[in-house]
């Protein structure tokens, strides 16, 4: 099974995301915008786990001792480089209590994945399929400003992802409340 370790966010926030996949829309760029519902902060993606393995992830996520934090939007982002945009993506901040429970979440995984070489602190929006007017889209992404919205994160959840034809479907594991 198909299974990630993310932090949920609040319906305002996805709100406010959502809105920016509208602003951004399809004028100048195709987009596989991520569904509303399904808007997060991948912690550590797992890949493909063998079932057996799964109590084992479970109870060394419970170990996770991590107090509360709050966190606020930041800048809307695109990667790999101008020149090439296939990630539309919002960062948050403070990114230094995010990459703290990240690191928690790869010492109590232990040896059971390799560790992320290349772990940052954003939420994808969507994925560029092809670019219609570059100079306009990215005309567009530079003037979009994203209000400085805060909220607390008081946890994290093992999610599984099951692929179908209209998107990925997310289902909570388990959920993992911070002190």
């Amino acid at each position: 099974m198909r299974l990630f370790i993310a932090i949920t966010l609040p319906d305002d926030i996805k709100d406010i995301l959502y809105n920016i996949q509208k602003e951004i829309g399809n004028e100048y760029v195709k987009v596989k915008w991520v569904a509303r519902k399904n808007v997060h902060l991948t912690l550590k993606f797992l890949g493909d786990v063998d079932g057996s393995k799964v109590e084992i992830i479970k109870e060394a996520l419970r170990n996770v001792n991590h107090k509360k934090f709050k966190l606020s939007l930041g800048n809307l982002g695109w990667y790999p480089s101008k020149d090439k945009v296939n990630v539309i993506w919002v960062g948050l901040g403070p990114e230094k209590e995010v990459f703290h429970l990240h690191s928690e979440v790869e010492l109590n995984l232990g040896s059971l994945f390799e560790k992320d070489s290349r772990f940052g602190v954003h939420m994808t929006l969507g994925r560029v399929k092809f670019v219609k007017d570059k100079e306009k889209f990215l005309d567009l992404l530079k003037k979009i400003k994203i209000r400085r919205e805060d909220f607390e994160v008081n946890s994290f959840s093992l999610i599984k992802s099951d692929l179908s034809k209209d998107g990925p479907k997310y289902f909570v594991m388990e959920k993992y409340e911070l002190q």
